[in-house]
């Protein structure tokens, strides 16, 4: 044709071809590991989807990101309706609105995470079909979206105190240190789901009903000083119990101090993330079959 030319690609040697680097992927056997060096090398691409969530998040919503604030804001005055005003309910010598608002701001950071992990690999199936990486990367994006949303639901707690005359004591340094254990479990438990909502689809109908049980199994309404120890103690086996109290007892200065709950609610998050890890490089082979 007149006006086209043809393109010759350069052939390649048998030299040429000998010396590109050649990548074989095989389902793992046997005992897999954590995969953590994997992630790492993947980091770049962890970054992009977080930053591409964090676009899309919000993008055509009427109210933007206000709504980190109103979904803990709208349960703090349901809670302080009927649990602080008609049940009494004690609230360890603060006032009830920012007890139960500081609680609700890590529980409403875990339950958003924990729901949208569980269906993330299900939302990216196009994705695990065509294009290989270590699928821990798309729950792990998730959990930590959630940050941005947590920061905005501090921010309006710190506000709160200072309406009500409250100060953050020196325990406040332990905040951060209680989020991570907030991430922990909501890596934790949201890797457990994403991998069985990969094959039980009803696994996402769940998920919710787990979510408001839950919420009522941790110390978001009321104190965990309503019970003595050792009961106390052992409540800490649910993660979120030494997150609550802890965030309490850091930014309110409660009077319980939650030492030993807190313990048992790091052992309980670090077991609980493990396990999922390990489940979920366990079964991660499948995920392409069977989404």
């Amino acid at each position: 044709m007149i006006g086209s030319r043809e393109m010759k690609l350069p052939k390649l040697t048998a030299q040429t071809e000998a010396a590109l680097p050649v990548t074989v992927i095989r389902p793992a056997s046997g005992w897999v590991t954590l995969g953590v060096r994997e992630i790492w090398e993947f980091r770049e691409l962890l970054f992009f989807f977080v930053w591409r969530d964090l676009k899309v998040r919000y993008r055509q919503t009427l109210l933007g990101a206000s709504w980190a604030v109103i979904q803990p804001l709208s349960t703090m005055v349901i809670f302080s309706v009927f649990f602080g005003r008609l049940a009494r309910v004690p609230s360890d010598g603060v006032p009830y609105p920012v007890f139960s608002f500081a609680g609700l701001v890590p529980w409403t950071f875990f339950a958003t995470a924990l729901t949208q992990a569980s269906t993330s690999l299900v939302l990216h199936q196009n994705l695990v079909k065509k294009v290989y990486f270590p699928r821990l990367v798309i729950p792990i994006a998730v959990v930590l979206v959630g940050i941005v949303d947590f920061a905005i639901a501090f921010v309006v707690l710190i506000g709160m105190m200072a309406f009500y005359g409250l100060t953050p004591t020196w325990h406040v340094v332990w905040a951060p240190l209680l989020l991570v254990l907030a991430i922990i479990t909501a890596l934790g438990a949201g890797i457990w789901f994403a991998a069985l909502n990969v094959r039980y689809r009803d696994v996402q109908y769940l998920v919710p009903f787990l979510a408001q049980m839950w919420l009522f199994m941790t110390p978001v309404a009321y104190p965990s000083s309503l019970l003595g120890e050792p009961w106390r103690t052992v409540y800490g086996l649910n993660p979120m119990v030494g997150v609550v109290e802890g965030f309490r007892w850091a930014l309110l200065g409660t009077t319980t101090a939650p030492g030993p709950t807190v313990a048992m609610s790091v052992a309980a998050a670090l077991a609980l993330l493990v396990g999922a890890v390990y489940f979920f490089r366990r079964v991660e082979s499948t995920f392409a079959d069977t989404v």
